[in-house]
């Protein structure tokens, strides 16, 4: 999603920060960086692949150029955008892996790293990764008990945005609760603002509803426990919450028409748009950049959030992702960007800039351009529950990319198309399927990356 515009606050935050890493600070560079062709990498090309495009792209090429000031490095940047798992795939049996990946499914990590097509984190990788970042998130980097990736990039994906103009023509509050949430959209409904859009063609939106709905209502014990396919997909809590799922998407004019037409960036626009549609919108906090983008409202006036509802007096949680750099191959060259895009100093160039979350405890929050995104920032960090997202922990035929299992029956389901025991039972088959396949262990050929 597009990156925030700077200010010239954080402008200036980020010139000074800018000024900071460019002395030599041991984090795999030279002592003279690499404006003047000098650094300990001068001559080395260092190839990083991601999904983002556009701006998304371009925020993280700034920190890329900061990364080649203080080596004297190149670094290039491979788009492979929603297939990149596919893309990676292809280039490992091609015996061309990129050196870096940032990827935002830790299943699929999990899966490379058992087939021995990932280096384990070594040197000032590992130590930047270990010094900078809280347990929960080295632990999501680790694979059996061994380091594979830092999370550059995280999200809050446990907030629902809204206009604050509708609720007020409809008279109604931010819902804390469920059933609060349930009685606005008829408030909403009523009033004739719009009520809420389901970005139903982009099927990753829908596994995040679910989740955040599992969460609660059956807590976090039991969603590791799904996560980890321990418990079936037909357990009594999957199908109450898919039921409580089906009442809200199919209650009179809850949700906008058409949403498996409708994509997640459409969505945003058919919300914060000059011509609305619809009064709320769940995603994460990137719902933001995308506000931000179509610069018709401004995020914390016209575009506020409130927190997932409680479910039947359910705590605060939180449901995170992340976008995690893993390494193909253990050289010095691959170690230092790594241990570059693991440090304080990488999260401040693009916390500045909008439109990113950091997990990184030793950055100074007042590097993020604005108070909603510092108040983002501090639930991610802060959250007594959190929880990483359920289909990225899965197998990515389960739960990761646009053909998976997950994906297609709950689009299946938002059409009117299964009944919540029914959806249970063939997300159980997939499962039992997807689960087995992912852990035959098959060799990655002859392109490990090593």
């Amino acid at each position: 999603m597009s990156p925030r515009v700077r200010t010239g606050a954080a402008l200036a935050v980020l010139a000074a920060m800018l000024m900071v890493t460019g002395c030599a600070r041991g984090i795999a560079a030279g002592g003279n960086g690499g404006a003047d062709g000098g650094g300990e990498l001068a001559g080395r090309t260092i190839e990083v692949a991601g999904i983002w495009t556009g701006a998304e792209q371009r925020a993280f090429r700034t920190v890329l150029d900061a990364f080649e000031r203080r080596t004297g490095a190149t670094v290039r940047y491979t788009s492979g955008g929603d297939d990149l798992p596919a893309l990676l795939n292809s280039r490992l049996a091609g015996g061309s892996p990129p050196d870096v990946a940032l990827l935002g499914q830790p299943g699929v990590v999990a899966q490379l790293a058992r087939r021995g097509a990932l280096a384990e984190l070594t040197g000032p990788a590992a130590e930047a990764v270990t010094a900078n970042y809280p347990e929960f998130w080295v632990e999501h980097g680790s694979v059996d008990g061994a380091l594979y990736g830092v999370y550059y990039k995280v999200a809050d994906k446990s907030v629902i945005w809204y206009r604050p103009e509708a609720f007020a023509e409809a008279g109604v509050q931010r819902p804390r609760t469920w059933q609060e949430l349930r009685r606005v959209t008829r408030a909403l409904a009523d009033a004739g603002v719009g009520t809420m859009a389901v970005p139903g063609a982009d099927g990753w939106v829908l596994t995040d509803w679910f989740e955040n709905i599992y969460l609660r209502l059956a807590g976090p014990e039991r969603y590791d426990q799904l996560a980890a396919h321990e418990i079936p997909w037909t357990h009594p809590t999957v199908v109450e919450s898919l039921e409580l799922l089906d009442d809200y998407w199919s209650a009179d004019r809850a949700i906008q028409d058409n949403p498996l037409q409708l994509t997640f960036v459409q969505a945003v626009a058919d919300v914060f748009g000059p011509a609305p549609k619809s009064s709320m919108i769940y995603e994460g906090d990137f719902v933001a950049a995308e506000v931000n983008r179509l610069g018709t409202v401004a995020v914390g006036e016209g575009a506020r959030f409130f927190e997932w509802p409680s479910i039947d007096g359910s705590p605060p949680a939180v449901v995170v992702a992340g976008d995690q750099a893993v390494a193909f191959n253990d050289g010095a060259h691959t170690m230092a960007l790594i241990a570059f895009l693991a440090s304080p100093e990488a999260a401040g160039i693009a916390a500045a800039q909008g439109g990113f979350l950091s997990a990184n405890r030793n950055l100074d929050r007042s590097v993020y351009p604005d108070p909603v995104t510092r108040q983002l920032a501090d639930r991610v960090m802060e959250a007594d529950v959190l929880r990483f997202d359920l289909s990225d922990l899965t197998p990515q035929a389960f739960g990761g990319g646009t053909d998976a299992s997950m994906w297609r029956l709950l689009q299946e389901f938002l059409a009117g198309g299964l009944e919540p025991a029914d959806l249970a039972g063939r997300l159980e088959v997939a499962a039992q399927r997807d689960f087995a396949a992912a852990y035959e262990m098959a060799p990655p050929g002859a392109g490990d990356g090593r």
